[in-house]
């Protein structure tokens, strides 16, 4: 046990979680660009949608960087980096800036593709599980983001919140500059980059979590950014009202995640894994009916959450028993790639088919579908027990 693992582990999750909120600040604002600039659905899930883009296929090289530069560097620069998005998105007034200025915000989203090397290192191999479970709960910054960005807008004003976000982002930075560390077996990569990536990309256990990763985080990304606008949808919420919906259900997903990987030590993350799909699916049978707000509807949404986030908490605790630590980095980076992918299409997907058929049903099949195919994976991939199920 390393001396300040505890220490270093809470200023990752606090770093990550504070990136994650300025990762999803359109989001939970959705009801209030649609009205201003009057978007049809199609519109506002592109706008939604579009700073999963960049977090996603951003983590790949930020990956790589942290294998080479560090955590406690690369949490810095992340912060610091995204001041700039975070500003113009609170000072854009046209449909093509925030566009724009949306997609230069998903940098605050490669956060995860840190975070994971870097609490690896500090612990030992039986506690991974753990420490990237606690961790993840860091992706609580979407709930902090859904119940306090609506009502910080609404007490403040657009643009003074951005500028609030802006100094808990430059805080953030400073702290973690000041006192966090890197693990003391850590070591700096001095392999060149590409071919890092292609060892990576050779090794089966990374298209593995990849696809199992986009299922279930991709799942947790697309509600948490979607939903918003979905309850406004369909239950006629106002936006502070969906927000707090949407927050219960990014805490419900945040406690299931250091739940996942703590399981996962225990019991092996493939059963995890088994429990998270399982779940899903069938709660997504649930809601294609449309059932009444609260209850079932809400019950359903946070049991969705709930699944969705032992789920995440389980792929990365596999990761940890398939990987070998000096390649943790990049392959999180793709792992982590994908997990944002997975979240950047469903809500293009929703939009397109509220817009055509005034419903989310098809949806809602669609995600049952995916994830009894990520379950039956599961179950092919890892029958012989490889990967501690």
């Amino acid at each position: 046990m390393y001396k300040g693992q505890t220490v270093n582990l809470v200023l990752a999750t606090i770093a990550f979680a504070v990136t994650f909120w300025a990762w999803n600040l359109i989001g939970p604002l959705s009801g209030t660009y649609s009205r201003l600039l009057e978007l049809s659905p199609t519109q506002t899930s592109m706008l939604v949608a579009i700073p999963v883009l960049v977090g996603s296929l951003g983590r790949i090289p930020v990956g790589v960087l942290a294998d080479k530069l560090g955590g406690r560097l690369m949490f810095a620069a992340l912060c610091f980096i995204t001041i700039v998005p975070v500003l113009f998105v609170g000072w854009s007034d046209s449909y093509g800036a925030l566009l724009f200025w949306g997609f230069v915000l998903g940098v605050g989203g490669t956060s995860f593709a840190v975070g994971i090397p870097f609490v690896n290192a500090w612990y030992e191999p039986a506690r991974r599980g753990f420490a990237t479970g606690v961790f993840g709960a860091g992706m609580g910054g979407t709930a902090l983001s859904a119940f306090l960005t609506p009502r910080l807008v609404e007490s403040m004003g657009r643009a003074q919140t951005h500028v609030l976000m802006a100094a808990l982002l430059a805080l953030t930075g400073v702290v973690v500059l000041a006192a966090g560390r890197n693990a003391p077996a850590w070591s700096a990569s001095k392999e060149p980059a590409m071919p890092r990536m292609r060892e990576a990309m050779k090794v089966r256990a990374t298209w593995q979590c990849a696809f199992l990763y986009a299922v279930a985080f991709g799942g947790f990304v697309a509600f948490s950014t979607y939903l918003p606008t979905l309850l406004q949808n369909v239950y006629a919420f106002a936006q502070t009202e969906a927000g707090l919906r949407t927050a219960g259900f990014s805490v419900a997903a945040v406690v299931a995640r250091p739940l996942g990987g703590i399981l996962s030590d225990r019991v092996g993350p493939v059963r995890v894994l088994l429990l998270s799909f399982a779940g899903t699916a069938l709660m997504a049978v649930v809601l294609a009916f449309k059932p009444p707000v609260e209850i079932p509807a809400g019950i359903s949404f946070v049991a969705v959450a709930f699944f969705l986030g032992l789920g995440t908490g389980g792929v990365f605790a596999l990761v940890a028993k398939l990987v070998e630590p000096s390649r943790v980095g990049t392959v999180t980076g793709l792992v982590g790639a994908a997990g944002g992918l997975g979240g950047y299409f469903p809500p293009l997907v929703m939009g397109a088919v509220y817009t055509a058929t005034d419903a989310y049903t098809i949806g809602y099949l669609l995600l049952a579908l995916t994830a009894l195919a990520a379950l039956l994976y599961t179950l092919k991939a890892f029958r012989s027990g490889r990967g501690g199920g």
